[in-house]
């Protein structure tokens, strides 16, 4: 007989709780990739009215990268209260700081407004918006994989990580929107206000979903048997980084080393190619994000069928074939690209978002399952979040200055290429994880029940 723990949830509750992670995550992705498109088509001008176009282009990616360097500070905040207070009040504040974050970015000044300060208050709210998100994802991602069927986890874990493609799709619908019916003056002057503004709105449909679900299960199991211990062994739970980086070490850098393809690919796709596309390619703004909006609804589309599959094969080989599939796509997404044909456009941003999601669909599971309860948040937030710091940061930045340097797409084409083979030793050396309880996977414990480790067997 399952434990608690590990029952599926009521038919009704289950569905409840993955629109709470995925309408929340949708809606932060979409505060944190708005900034990414801004960056790439206003910001440069508004902020940095002084700098050569590149240069410009350039320094607000600056900015863009800031964001990244709060996430693994949220990572280690919100992990740690996560992995002691429960799942759900983590999340709830990591939406509110995000969407005030993102509404405050609405109302700024410019440059030609306050001078320097203007580019100081939108640095300070990126790093709020970094910090909110560097915790949003664990949360959103554990909640579901914990509450769910074991036997489908990879498709469930999956639907939060829909909230990427859902977040970039509003984002670029927005803005593409806008551009379509909007002058470029009126866009620079007071149109591209509106999407930050909107924000407002979105967090309060987020906030009354979120609070309507209930804490995982497995959570409230792990803290009554943490409960139930001596003082002593309590006191040794209350610092989760600390029993993450002694007992799953390993674990985190497998989980940093997955995500380098996976992140570094995702914004070049996604928010250098509105850069790229402009400036090299000859295609309108337009053109280039409705490109990206076509891209990412398909991105939507195919990530829980990724997540299904790694349910019947495993997390590793799903992975493993988005990797290769990715280094091998660079330099066909390039020359795709610079026909500035906009069918080939949209050919290369698909096949790039398909191949993407085929790492980024069982990335929630695979890194759910490779840590115990009380230090789970801690352990997929801090694998995930360090990782984004050398990867996704710097990816728009560097593939920015590499194209200012050497006016081709090769040096990024092998610049993503690297990233993909340190993914695929990172994956390759990882044990397969899909048969594991998360219910019963203890500290420093790597056992699992005896049906799974004779099914993990047979998967190597």
């Amino acid at each position: 007989m399952s434990s608690p723990a590990t029952a599926p949830p009521a038919p009704s509750s289950l569905p409840r709780i993955v629109a709470a992670s995925l309408i929340g995550t949708t809606i932060e992705w979409y505060d944190f990739f708005l900034y990414g498109s801004a960056a790439a088509l206003v910001f440069n001008k508004l902020f940095f009215p002084d700098s050569d176009p590149l240069v410009g282009t350039l320094l607000s990616f600056l900015t863009y990268a800031v964001g990244f360097a709060a996430r693994p500070l949220g990572a280690l905040v919100f992990g740690h209260y996560g992995d002691r207070l429960g799942r759900k009040k983590l999340l709830v504040l990591s939406l509110l700081l995000m969407g005030g974050a993102t509404f405050a970015i609405g109302l700024l000044p410019t440059h030609a407004t306050v001078g320097a300060a203007a580019p100081m208050l939108l640095t300070m709210l990126r790093l709020v918006q970094g910090f909110a998100l560097g915790g949003e994802w664990g949360g959103a991602v554990l909640l579901v994989s914990e509450h769910g069927d074991a036997r489908r986890r990879g498709f469930w874990a999956a639907w939060p990580q829909t909230g990427a493609p859902a977040g970039q799709l509003l984002a670029t619908g927005v803005l593409s929107l806008l551009t379509a019916v909007l002058s470029d003056d009126a866009f620079g002057t007071w149109g591209w206000r509106i999407p930050f503004l909107l924000s407002g709105v979105l967090v309060m449909v987020g906030l009354w979903i979120r609070l309507s679900v209930d804490e995982s299960p497995v959570f409230k199991e792990a803290l009554e048997r943490a409960e139930s211990k001596s003082r002593r062994a309590d006191e040794a739970e209350k610092l989760p980084l600390v029993s993450v980086l002694r007992h799953h070490w390993r674990d985190v850098l497998v989980a940093m080393g997955a995500r380098m393809a996976e992140n570094v690919s995702y914004y070049v796709i996604t928010a250098f190619i509105l850069v790229y596309a402009t400036t090299s390619a000859g295609v309108s703004k337009q053109t280039a994000l409705n490109a990206v909006l076509i891209g990412s609804a398909v991105h939507f589309a195919v990530i829980p069928a990724w997540g299904a599959l790694s349910d019947r094969v495993g997390r590793r080989p799903v992975y493993l074939f988005g990797a290769a599939g990715i280094g091998l796509w660079m330099f066909p997404f390039f020359s795709l690209v610079d026909t500035g044909s906009f069918g080939y456009l949209v050919l290369a941003v698909t096949v790039g978002l398909v191949l993407h999601g085929a790492m980024y669909a069982p990335q929630a599971a695979f890194f759910a399952e490779m840590f115990a309860t009380r230090m789970r948040y801690s352990g997929a937030s801090i694998g995930a979040q360090f990782a984004s710091v050398a990867a996704g940061a710097p990816a728009p930045l560097i593939a920015t200055a590499l194209l200012a340097d050497y006016d081709s797409s090769t040096p990024i084409a092998l610049y993503v290429i690297a990233a993909a083979v340190l993914t695929l030793i990172a994956v390759g050396v990882a044990r397969e994880t899909r048969h594991r309880d998360l219910a019963d996977v203890e500290a420093g414990d790597d056992e699992r029940t005896a049906a799974g480790r004779a099914a993990e067997a047979r998967t190597v």
